[in-house]
């Protein structure tokens, strides 16, 4: 077992990652470091209602907590970053600390878009209700003034990112009878604060709901069109550290303290240079359709993506085998690839999470046509392998091996 640090800085496109236990009490001099004064906590419900996990933010925060904004949901809608805005302008804080999965990151960063981009909700809803390309990116080209930090507390790998998006209009509301949504490239977040202990106050049923989604982003990166040595490091070490810890930290295995410091790292790594593809298009497809958690999407489809992947390509199935522990020397391709698809199957069947479709409610086998053709063309098949050849027809027979 390669040992890992117990704490360490990092920085990342603009971004300073903060790893270690306990670093939330040092929430305050980190921003003070910056010339950054109060800052508004940003999350949904149940975070909020969470002592354990909110009472060390407070007090890392110090003199520096503004208050507490707890309006996000998993709905991600444009109008809770409206809301947001309010209650920082009440609240008088100069920037946003962002803590939990991937709905309250994403509500945080895209807000500090929306502070810039200079339409009010109205102007959105007329832009979607004029069609989707109307709505185009928010602020582009313009940088936020709103600083903003994330605290992840799941495993979902939203915190390193710029993107996220936000629902305009509801399917039942918008005119191509899908939901629409607007997102902006803005910038990283000032801190990422990776503290392995406000994890631990995490229910482990949400823990598993974002694991698969961040391990993916591992397996993803390697078979990218643009995947690069570089790319390859972060995304085999961080794979080969969340196959081993996710089972402990989300999973059936006893739990473990050190488990859960691998796993952060683990998730931390996936997600520099990241390059998602095959597999994100897939959970993107199902979100055009209904409304399922993408985590519970990508524990499906996972093996069943990587089988057709190999059928079709040779997928960087070597380099995934290195990532995931399995024997390379004197093997063939073909028996490489099954073991490649195996693990995947066992790490996700260690978590308490669905392995068929149709074992999440809202999908129907008759939609499978319907959804092949969202996913291939959705914008995350850009970064497929060149020479797969991902057609609608191809896709609904993945759907229908993993019904």
């Amino acid at each position: 077992m390669l040992p890992i640090a117990d704490s360490f800085e990092h920085d990342y496109q603009g971004c300073e990652i903060r790893y270690g236990r306990g670093r939330v009490a040092d929430l305050g001099d980190a921003l003070a470091e910056r010339d950054i004064g109060d800052a508004l906590v940003v999350c949904g419900s149940n975070v909020g209602a969470n002592d354990d996990l909110m009472d060390p933010i407070r007090e890392g925060l110090g003199d520096r907590f503004a208050g507490v904004f707890d309006g996000t949901t998993p709905d991600k809608r444009v109008e809770e970053a409206f809301d947001l805005l309010a209650a920082r302008a009440e609240a008088g804080a100069d920037c946003l600390v962002a803590v939990g999965g991937g709905s309250s990151l994403d509500v945080a960063r895209q807000a500090t878009l929306l502070d810039v981009d200079g339409r009010d909700l109205a102007d959105l809803r007329a832009d979607a209700e004029a069609g989707g390309d109307a709505l185009g990116d928010l602020a582009p080209g313009v940088d936020p003034e709103i600083p903003f930090v994330a605290i992840p507390t799941t495993f979902a790998g939203a915190d390193l990112s710029t993107g996220g998006s936000l629902e305009v209009l509801a399917a039942d509301a918008s005119p191509t009878g899908q939901p629409l949504t607007v997102s902006g490239g803005g910038a990283m977040p000032a801190i990422d604060l990776a503290d392995p202990a406000l994890f631990e106050t995490t229910p482990r049923s949400a823990l598993a709901g974002s694991a698969m989604n961040g391990f993916n982003k591992g397996i993803e990166t390697p078979y990218a069109a643009d995947a690069s040595p570089v790319s390859d490091a972060t995304a085999l070490h961080g794979t080969r550290l969340l196959r081993d810890a996710l089972p402990h930290v989300a999973g059936d295995r006893p739990a473990d303290l050190a488990a859960t410091d691998r796993a952060v790292i683990g998730a931390l790594l996936v997600q520099l240079g990241r390059k998602i593809s095959v597999i994100h298009a897939f959970g993107h497809g199902f979100a055009r359709r209904y409304d399922v958690q993408q985590g519970a999407v990508h524990a499906v489809v996972a093996p069943h993506v990587l089988a057709y992947l190999f059928d079709e390509i040779d997928a960087s199935r070597r380099a995934l085998a290195n990532g995931l522990g399995v024997a390379t020397a004197g093997r063939d391709d073909a028996a490489i690839a099954e073991d490649v698809v195996s693990e995947v199957a066992a790490v996700r069947d260690s978590l308490r999470v669905p392995s068929r479709l149709r074992d999440l409610d809202p999908v129907e086998e008759d939609d499978f046509p319907a959804i092949a053709e969202y996913i291939a063309d959705d914008w995350s098949m850009d970064r497929a392998p060149e020479a797969l050849d991902a057609t609608p027809e191809a896709i609904a027979g993945v759907l229908r091996e993993a019904w």
